[in-house]
């Protein structure tokens, strides 16, 4: 299989007509169809079923072209990692967080870090729930992560970062925006959106509120979900410090609770790139800076 009958399949399914998806990739029709011939033959099923109004695909190839589409992005991004890292970079430093807002002085450290070393790329990635997993197999130099994750895991270096503690989501517009310290009792009757991957600690002060018998609660799939569910009205959360972006679309209220996260950061024991070092004491020092910082 190559890259252009990858990109052929795909545009077939994008315009389900041959003739069309030729003309779009300045191909001549008999090649076009000789080359999706090929690819049919080489993963043995249909992927097009072919007729005088068109093309449709088949059950099967509906399933091969998502897969295709997914693959031919990574290997574009792939490309033009390494067009910028050829061209300018001399090393890469992969940093993975399980969300964008883990680790909101990140850019500021990538702007520190490049002052010093600009043949080092530092390249964020994101891993929704699965960034430890990642981060193991190779894939990612750093990872953002809570200590009790990290426990038990073997060839790993953990690096203190910040406690996080709980804060409460509200709109901006809501009544509680307004105070300095949210209590359980400011919670009474109020809808608390729960779940989506939570980790113990929070999840054990949730269930705290909900066992009061005073606390309406609904389950969220996830943090985006329930942000779209904050900023409708439906509700309010509690979210570790470190999810906050600071950009003032929401309120995050400090929630009068003991339980708080020990955000780290990971690295390859092995790895001991005097330029990942670096990089790691100017996040760790950035942070320390940041005494007054909501985290």
């Amino acid at each position: 299989m190559t890259t252009k009958q990858i990109d052929y399949c795909i545009e077939v399914a994008r315009t389900l007509n041959f003739s069309r998806a030729a003309d779009n990739l300045f191909v001549s029709q008999p090649t076009f169809s000789y080359q999706i011939r090929l690819l049919e033959e080489e993963v043995g099923f249909t992927i097009f079923e072919r007729s005088g109004k068109g093309a449709a695909l088949t059950p099967a190839g509906s399933q091969f072209v998502s897969f295709l589409t997914a693959m031919r992005e990574d290997l574009r991004r792939a490309i033009e990692q390494g067009q910028n890292f050829s061209a300018k970079y001399k090393d890469n430093i992969t940093i993975c967080m399980m969300v964008r807002q883990a680790l909101y002085l990140l850019p500021e450290a990538i702007r520190l870090f490049s002052e010093t070393h600009p043949d080092v790329q530092i390249t964020p990635t994101f891993q929704y729930g699965t960034s430890m997993d990642f981060f193991l197999a190779g894939h990612a130099d750093i990872v953002f992560s809570l200590e009790e994750r990290t426990r038990q895991v073997h060839g790993i270096t953990v690096h203190d970062l910040f406690e996080s503690k709980i804060y409460l989501i509200t709109r901006r517009d809501d009544p509680l925006a307004q105070k300095n310290l949210i209590t359980k009792e400011d919670l009474y009757g109020r809808s608390l959106m729960v779940g989506g991957g939570s980790p113990p600690a929070l999840r054990a002060v949730q269930h705290s509120l909900i066992n009061s018998g005073k606390i309406d609660y609904f389950n969220s799939a996830d943090h985006d979900t329930t942000l779209t569910n904050v900023a409708a009205g439906r509700g309010v959360c509690l979210a570790p410090g470190f999810l906050n972006d600071h950009s003032g679309q929401f309120a995050f209220i400090p929630f009068d609770c003991k339980e708080s996260f020990s955000c780290v950061l990971c690295t390859h024991k092995e790895d001991q790139r005097n330029s990942l070092k670096i990089f790691l004491d100017i996040i760790k020092q950035l942070y320390r800076d940041a005494v007054a910082f909501p985290l």
